[in-house]
């Protein structure tokens, strides 16, 4: 066990001291408990290091907003053990903390497996919208529907046991350690980096995944240069959980065979018992791309950013991608002009200023629209500010006082339009 510092994560080691390591990642709502049956045999061959996410697992909360953020810690938190080298298997946002190191700090990564894992999860709009459930709603209800998206009918049926601690385990999840997880999936997105991933990967994936399924998983092994495809019947989701033994031996198997040797790991390695290859041999060292040159001389001026693009995603980030598309979808030669005016101007530039934060802004935004009556506009702000993090309680604080400095009509309708967005969006969906 460890003493955790903010930067650093909580794990555990099991197996020989002297072995190379290897490290296995979980899934959002999980411990590392999720890996409990895959140890007794990785740990025969592998110094295997397992890590719980923030606020996961009796860990300390210190929230992480992004994969990069989460990659970062990890690192720390190896750096401090002395472990420079590593294989590496993750499970859903603990395969995309693996993909995050391959393709940010690959002379760290010898080997990797991703596990249920995709190059964008779902959309961002789904993981700010379950955020929102979370901070209305607490959870409750998150866990209760937990097993439905990670194991099969008929396991979750003939084991009510791992359901059970499955349900436990997120319910004894830190609220905003778990919002702030779903903010880093949202906003995760390799699919144009893939080709980057440079060292053998293997993809896994269970048949009957509806949250990551075999679509996601052909993704990756279509990007990614060197990978190969494993689907295991009979599993969704948690496949370790669900399937411990086939995952277990593709695990072996891979990196056994997929290891990089010779490479220092911070540790002795011992090497691995041969095993039958089902992996091509890695590709050789690939010579430096780049070379260290004099900087160049800097220009007289800086030319300003255009700040459309930034624009553009934060405007994404705080109204969403399918009221953003809309939008954009239905501007023509008379209104385009407008909506390239407004993404640039009202959210590049405003916004985007750091002398806010998206709270307060979502606050005044709120404010100021009850007091023009732009109630058309109202709507979609509320969801906002729920995206944003306002509780429902401090957005009907927000309107009680928009009410004195306003006037009660115009507070009365902005209640009205407010009331039926927040039921629309803190309603958990059964």
């Amino acid at each position: 066990m460890s003493e955790t510092p903010m930067n650093a994560l909580q794990y555990r080691f099991d197996g020989p001291e002297d072995a190379p390591v290897l490290i296995l990642g979980p899934s959002l709502g999980t411990t590392w408990h999720m890996w409990d049956r895959q140890i007794p045999e990785l740990a025969k061959q592998w110094r295997v290091f397992r890590f719980d996410l923030p606020g996961h697992g009796g860990a300390p909360a210190h929230p992480a907003g992004s994969v990069a953020e989460l990659a970062n810690r990890l690192l720390a938190t190896l750096d401090a053990v002395g472990v420079q080298r590593f294989g590496y298997a993750g499970c859903s946002l603990g395969g995309a903390i693996g993909a995050e190191l391959a393709l940010r700090h690959p002379q760290r990564v010898a080997s990797l497996a991703l596990i249920a894992a995709s190059p964008r999860f779902g959309t961002a709009d789904e993981f700010r919208q379950r955020g929102v459930i979370v901070r209305s709603n607490g959870l409750d209800p998150i866990a209760r529907t937990s097993p439905e998206r990670w194991f099969t009918t008929g396991f979750a049926a003939a084991q009510p046991a791992i359901t059970d601690w499955a349900v436990q385990m997120v319910r004894t999840t830190d609220p905003g350690c778990y919002i702030a997880a779903c903010e880093a999936l949202a906003a995760f997105d390799i699919r144009a980096e893939l080709g980057a991933i440079g060292v053998p990967t293997l993809v896994l994936v269970g048949s009957e995944d509806q949250v990551t399924g075999p679509a996601e998983a052909r993704t990756l092994v279509a990007g990614i240069p060197d990978a190969r495809l494993a689907v295991v019947p009979g599993a969704s989701h948690l496949a370790p959980v669900e399937q411990p033994a086939a995952v277990t031996d593709l695990l072996v198997r891979h990196f056994s065979s997929a290891w990089i040797p010779g490479y220092e790991t911070g540790q002795h390695a011992i090497v691995a018992a041969p095993v039958k290859p089902v992996i091509a041999p890695p590709p050789p060292p690939v010579a430096p791309v780049a070379e260290i040159t004099a900087a160049a001389a800097q220009p007289e001026a800086a030319v300003r950013a255009d700040p459309h693009e930034a624009g553009l995603k934060v405007r994404r980030e705080v109204l969403g991608d399918a009221h953003v598309d809309q939008a954009l979808a239905t501007a023509d030669d008379f209104s385009g002009d407008f909506q390239e005016f407004l993404t640039r101007y009202t959210w590049g530039e405003i916004w985007s200023r750091a002398g806010l934060d998206r709270r307060m802004r979502s606050a005044v935004a709120l404010t100021a629209l009850v007091a023009g009556g732009h109630l058309d506009e109202l709507a979609a702000h509320t969801r906002a500010a729920l995206r944003n993090g306002l509780t429902a309680d401090e957005i009907k604080e927000v309107l009680i006082q928009s009410a004195v400095y306003c006037g009660m009509p115009a507070a009365n309708a902005a209640f009205k339009v407010a009331k039926e967005v927040i039921r629309e969006e803190t309603t958990p969906q059964e």
